[in-house]
C-alpha cells in the first residue's frame, strides 16, 4: 500500500525518472556506448552545473534572463487578457481581427529576430518585444475560449436583475474565465523562457543564459558548460511551472475539482 502511494506521487515519479536518465547516460558513457567526446559523462556535466551555482557571473546571467522573462510575462498579461476579452465578447471585433490573428499566430518568434535586429537598437527591448509576441498567443486564445465556456444562464440571471454588461463581465465572465487565463499564463511562461534564451543565443546581448552559452563556446570545456547551462535553464522552467501550478490549484481549487471529476 505504501509503495503504491509512493508511485502515485508525481514529484517522486519525476525524481525517479531524472535519476534513471542520469544512470542511463552515465552508464552509456562509462561503457563507451556514447563517446565522451560526443557527449560528456553525466557526472561531469552535473559537476559543472554545481560549479555554475557558485559562479557570480552566471548567477547574474540567470537573473538577467529571469528579469526579461518576468517583464515580458507581465506585459503579456496586460495586453493579451484585455484583447482576449474584447475578441471574446464583441463578435464584430472578433470577425474583423480573426484573419490577422490567424496570419500572425503561426509565425515563429525566432523567425522575427532578423527584423527585430533592424528595428531595435537595444537588445533588451528587442527581447521583451519578442517575448510578448510569442507568449501572448496562449493567453489570448485561452481567454477567448474561456469566455465561450461561461454559463449563459448565469449571465441572463444577472441581466434579469438589472445588471449592465460591465457588471456581468466582472461578476460572471471574469471569474469563470480566470482558470483558463491561468492555464494560458502557465503555457506562456514556458514560451517566454524559451524565447528569452533563444534571442540571447541568436542576437547576443550583455548578459543572459544564452549569452553565457555563446561565451562558453570558446572555452576548453565548452560542451560541458553548454549542457550545464541548459540544465539550469530547464531547472528554471521546471520551478516556474511548478509554482504556477501550485498557485493555480490553490486559487482555483473548485475548477480543479470539477475538471478531475469530469
Amino acid at each position: 500500500m505504501i509503495g503504491r502511494r509512493l508511485l502515485d506521487s508525481r514529484p517522486l515519479c519525476g525524481a525517479l525518472g531524472a535519476v534513471g536518465l542520469f544512470c542511463v547516460l552515465e552508464g552509456a558513457g562509462r561503457t563507451g556506448l556514447i563517446s565522451p567526446v560526443v557527449f560528456p559523462l553525466a557526472s561531469t556535466v552535473l559537476g559543472r552545473a554545481a560549479e555554475l551555482a557558485t559562479d557570480g557571473d552566471f548567477l547574474a546571467d540567470i537573473a538577467s534572463t529571469l528579469g526579461a522573462w518576468a517583464i515580458g510575462l507581465l506585459l503579456t498579461v496586460v495586453i493579451a487578457v484585455p484583447a482576449g476579452f474584447a475578441l471574446g465578447t464583441l463578435p464584430r471585433v472578433e470577425r474583423t481581427f480573426r484573419p490577422v490573428l490567424e496570419f500572425l499566430r503561426p509565425i515563429p518568434s525566432v523567425a522575427l529576430i532578423p527584423l527585430a535586429l533592424v528595428l531595435f537598437s537595444d537588445r533588451f527591448d528587442m527581447k521583451i518585444t519578442l517575448i510578448v509576441y510569442a507568449a501572448s498567443w496562449p493567453v489570448l486564445i485561452n481567454t477567448m475560449y474561456g469566455l465561450k465556456d461561461v454559463d449563459p444562464l448565469a449571465k441572463e440571471t444577472l441581466r434579469s436583475f438589472g445588471f449592465g454588461p460591465l457588471a456581468v463581465l466582472w461578476r460572471v465572465s471574469l471569474p469563470s474565465t480566470a482558470p483558463f487565463i491561468a492555464t494560458g499564463m502557465r503555457l506562456a511562461a514556458a514560451i517566454a523562457l524559451i524565447v528569452a534564451v533563444s534571442v540571447e543565443l541568436l542576437a547576443g546581448g550583455a548578459s543572459g543564459i544564452g549569452t553565457f552559452v555563446i561565451e562558453a563556446g570558446g572555452s576548453a570545456d565548452a560542451l560541458e558548460y553548454i549542457i550545464a547551462a541548459a540544465i539550469w535553464a530547464g531547472a528554471v522552467g521546471v520551478v516556474s511551472n511548478t509554482l504556477l501550478v501550485l498557485v493555480e490549484r490553490r486559487i482555483f481549487r473548485w475548477h480543479v475539482i470539477r475538471t478531475e471529476a469530469a
